[in-house]
């Protein structure tokens, strides 16, 4: 069985965690992914605090095994979630887009984990000076907002830089995936696009089948003009994107263009005209399974690959 410091630090089964995808990681897929042995992870993105509570709780009543939320730290909702965090002494807080230092005293005190998301050494680097207890490096191979680095690169650097946990992110699907970056110097992997076709996602099939239909060249990078690139599987609101890009139209314009468009692919379906996050894993990606069989997969194929590569001898 592949154990790491990663399943001492948050108590958990497997080195596995859920990322935590705005409208698809719901308390249905969180609490699947922690029975399962994994942390589920809800993804508050910017719904107001008593949608988070709702999510909080839904998982609650079906799992007893840890779970956590990730906070996007620009939501205009932060501090409101934060309390509800604090009220409902969620085990794992995950953080992105800005700096969760003036939260972590808070989290803390309720024995919470606390593990931003970081795609530099840089920024983990400055994560470091707060209490936090590990990072989640995200390489640009990664679905939504993303950086420049790539996993393979990302990875040994920040582990080689930080003297704390590093969980790698972006790029991992399988086994093979969560073999790799425990060879790089990763405690366990956050995996995202795969996890959108358990069949506990309440992602729209429509999202779900473009997923998998999806070649290895199909989740592109829009949006880089306005210093917030974004990986999606290319459609007709890509194709636009890019052309305001080549006619130099405005990043205000290219923002107001993608307002509500996550929404539009998750929950009502509209993969042409909405926004469908997926990382460049969605070729990899071929069928729809519960959550349970995703993480035994990507387990025994782990382990499989870390055994066979300690079996290597010259001939």
């Amino acid at each position: 069985m592949i154990r790491t410091e990663l399943c001492k630090l948050l108590d958990i089964e497997y080195p596995i965690i859920q990322g935590g995808m705005a409208w698809v990681a719901t308390g249905e897929l969180a609490a699947a992914v922690s029975e399962a042995g994994g942390l589920g992870i809800i993804g508050a993105g910017n719904a107001p605090a008593d949608v988070v509570r709702e999510e909080i709780q839904k998982v609650k009543e079906i799992t007893d095994k840890p779970f956590g939320v990730n906070v996007m730290l620009l939501s205009p909702h932060v501090d409101q979630v934060m309390e509800v965090i604090v009220e409902e002494e969620v085990a794992v807080v995950t953080t992105g887009a800005g700096n969760p230092g003036k939260y972590i005293k808070d989290l803390k005190a309720i024995g919470a984990k606390v593990i931003p998301v970081v795609p530099s050494v840089a920024l983990a680097k400055r994560m470091t000076r707060f209490d936090v207890d590990a990072v989640i490096a995200e390489g640009n191979e990664a679905g939504g907002h993303i950086g420049q680095l790539t996993t393979m690169a990302l990875i040994p650097q920040i582990v080689d830089a930080v003297d704390i946990p590093v969980i790698a992110a972006g790029g991992v699907a399988d086994g093979r995936g969560l073999a790799a970056v425990l060879s790089l110097g990763a405690v366990g992997a956050q995996i995202g696009t795969r996890f959108v076709c358990a069949t506990e996602c309440i992602a729209h099939d429509n999202y779900k089948e473009a997923i998998i239909k999806a070649k290895d060249r199909d989740a592109i990078v829009t949006a880089r003009s306005t210093g917030h690139p974004v990986r999606n599987l290319k459609n007709k609101l890509t194709r636009q994107i890019e052309k305001m890009e080549q006619e130099n139209i405005s990043k205000e314009k290219i923002e107001e263009l993608g307002i509500g468009r996550l929404q539009q692919a998750v929950i009502d379906g509209d993969v042409d005209e909405g926004t469908v996050m997926a990382g460049q894993v969605a070729g990899m990606i071929s069928k729809e399974e519960s959550a349970a069989d995703i993480i035994a997969d990507v387990v025994a194929v782990a382990e499989d690959v870390l055994e066979t590569s300690c079996e290597l001898i010259e001939e």
